[in-house]
C-alpha cells in the first residue's frame, strides 16, 4: 500500500491534517499503469533534472546536491554531496559509483518497492551522481532473491541506453556511462559496503578493515561511492525542483522527504512517503491504527538492528536528530509495530537468530557473540534459564557492540540492550514461570495484567 498527496511547502507539522502530512516524490505515480516504464517516467518530466545537472560543472553540482542537505537513505544518514566530495580529482584512476540495493535486513522494504515501480528515478540518479564524481563506471548490487524487480531493472537499463541516457555521449554532453546490474547471492553481510564491494570483485563478501576507505581504495583499488537507492533516487527531484524546495520539507539538520516503511500489526502497512520529522502517532493516525482491538507495544524505527521503542515514543520526531536524541537510530526508517499479543523475548531471538545465521564469522565478537546470545535466549524463551542469564546477555552485548568489523554486530546487540531496558520483567517472567506467558498452552493471567497498561490505543 502507497498513500500519496499533495506536497505541503512547510513540511507538515501537529496541525495540519493527516494528508497534508504526506510528500510524493518518489512514490507520485507507483499506482499508474506501467509506472516502470520510461515513457510514463518522461511524463512526469523524468530526465528533466539530469540535462540541468549537465548544465553544471561537476563541481559545482556536487556543491549544490551538498547544499541541499541531502542525507544518505541507507541507515548512517550520512551528508551525500560530502560523500561524493571526498573521490580525489586528477589522481588518474577509473572513479566508480556502486549502489547498494542489497536490501535484507528484517522490516526493512522500501528500496525494492522503489525499483520495482520507478526504476528510472534511479537510473537518472546514477547519471547524475557519475557527472559529479566523474565516473564512466557505475554498478547496482541487487539482491539477489528479487527476480521480478530484476528484470524489471534491466528492462529500464536497456530502455534508457535505448534512449541515449546511458552509453556514449549522453544527451551530447560528452559524458560516457556503462552502467552494470549486478545480482547478489543473499547474504545480509553483503549490504556493508567493504563487503559488498568484496562481493561484486568476486570475492567472498566480508568487511574490510579500514582505513583505506571506498573514496580512496575502493572497487578494483579505485575512488569509489558507495550510495543507498533511496539517497540516489532523490538526486533528480533536487536538481529538477531546485534545493530551496527541498529543505522546505523536513527540519532543519534533516531536510527533505523519504519512504517510511510500515509494518507490523497495523490496519494499512505500506509505503508512506513524508517529510522527515513525522512521528509515528501521525502515521498511524493516517493509516487506520493499529490492528483493530489491540494496542501498540514496541516498534523499531528504522528496522530490527535499531535499538526499540515503546508506545511512550510515538511522538518522537522521526529525523535523525529526534531518533538519536531518544536512544535510537532512523535507519531505514522501517517502521515494525507489535502488539500486545507478541512476546519480546520472542521477538528478540527471532532477530537475533536471524544476526547469527548471517555473521560472515570474519571477526570473534560478532561470530561467537551472536552464536552465545542465541543460546541464552532460547533456554529463557523455553523457561530454561536462570536471573543471571539476563546480566550475561547485557554482558556479551556489551562485548560485540562497537567491538566488530562492522556494524552488524552493532545491529545484534540494539536489541538485546533496548529489550532488557524496557522489558527486563518480560524476561524475568519466563524465568521464573519457566516458560513464556504468552503460550496460550499456559496460564494467560500475568499477561492479561500486563496487557491491562501497555500500549496505547492507535
Amino acid at each position: 500500500m502507497t498513500l500519496t498527496t499533495e506536497i505541503n511547502d512547510n513540511g507538515g507539522g501537529n496541525g495540519d491534517s493527516p494528508e497534508k502530512l504526506l510528500a510524493p516524490v518518489l512514490s507520485a505515480f507507483w499506482d499508474q499503469p506501467e509506472s516502470w516504464t520510461l515513457e510514463t517516467y518522461r511524463r512526469h518530466e523524468g530526465y528533466e533534472g539530469l540535462r540541468k545537472a549537465l548544465a553544471m560543472t561537476p563541481d559545482d553540482l556536487i556543491a549544490y546536491v551538498k547544499d541541499s542537505g541531502l542525507r544518505g537513505r541507507g541507515g548512517a544518514g550520512f551528508p551525500t554531496g560530502m560523500k561524493w566530495q571526498f573521490i580525489p580529482q586528477g589522481d588518474g584512476k577509473p572513479h566508480y559509483l556502486v549502489v547498494n540495493a542489497d536490501e535484507s535486513e528484517p522490516g526493512t522494504c522500501k528500496d525494492i518497492p522503489l525499483l520495482f515501480a520507478n526504476p528510472h528515478s534511479l537510473i537518472e540518479g546514477i547519471v547524475i551522481a557519475c557527472y559529479a564524481i566523474r565516473s564512466s563506471h557505475a554498478f547496482i548490487y541487487l539482491r539477489g532473491e528479487v527476480v521480478p524487480v530484476l528484470r524489471r531493472l534491466h528492462e529500464a537499463v536497456r530502455e534508457a541506453y535505448e534512449a541515449g541516457y546511458l552509453g556514449t555521449n549522453i544527451l551530447g554532453s560528452g559524458l560516457d556511462l556503462e552502467l552494470t546490474v549486478h545480482a547478489g547471492a543473499g547474504a545480509y553481510i553483503c549490504g556493508e559496503e567493504t563487503a559488498l564491494l568484496d562481493s561484486l570483485e568476486g570475492r567472498r563478501g566480508q568487511p574490510r578493515l579500514r582505513p583505506p576507505f571506498p573514496a580512496v581504495a575502493g572497487l578494483y583499488a579505485c575512488p569509489t561511492v558507495v550510495n543507498n537507492v533511496e539517497s540516489i533516487a532523490s538526486v533528480p527531484a533536487i536538481l529538477n525542483r531546485g534545493k530551496d524546495w527541498f529543505k522546505s520539507m523536513g527540519s532543519e539538520k534533516s531536510p527533505g522527504f523519504t519512504l517510511y516503511s510500515l509494518s507490523g500489526h497495523v490496519a494499512g502497512p505500506g509505503q508512506y512517503e513524508a517529510p522527515l520529522g513525522i512521528t509515528l502517532r501521525q502515521l498511524l493516525d493516517m493509516s487506520g491504527g493499529m490492528r483493530p482491538g489491540h494496542r501498540l507495544k514496541f516498534w523499531t524505527p528504522g528496522g530490527s538492528s535499531t535499538p526499540m521503542f515503546t508506545d511512550e515514543h510515538l511522538d518522537v520526531p522521526l529525523d535523525y536528530e529526534g531518533v538519536g536524541a531518544a536512544g535510537s537510530m532512523l535507519g531505514t526508517k522501517a517502521l515494525q509495530c507489535f502488539d500486545e499479543t507478541t512476546c519480546v523475548v520472542r521477538a528478540v531471538t527471532r532477530w537475533t537468530e536471524f544476526y547469527a545465521h548471517e555473521s560472515c564469522g570474519k571477526c570473534t565478537p560478532c561470530r561467537e557473540g551472536t552464536y552465545w546470545l542465541v543460546q541464552l535466549l532460547r533456554d529463557i524463551e523455553a523457561g530454561k534459564g536462570q536471573m543471571a542469564d539476563l546480566d550475561k546477555l547485557n554482558d556479551i552485548a556489551d562485548n560485540i557492540n562497537g567491538k566488530s568489523f562492522c556494524a552488524l554486530g552493532d545491529g545484534a546487540a540494539s536489541p538485546i540492550f533496548s529489550s532488557l531496558k524496557y522489558f527486563r520483567e518480560e524476561y524475568e517472567q519466563h524465568i521464573t514461570g519457566k516458560g513464556c506467558p504468552f503460550d496460550p498452552a499456559r496460564s494467560t493471567a500475568w499477561a492479561d495484567d500486563k496487557n491491562a497498561h501497555q500500549g496505547v490505543n492507535a
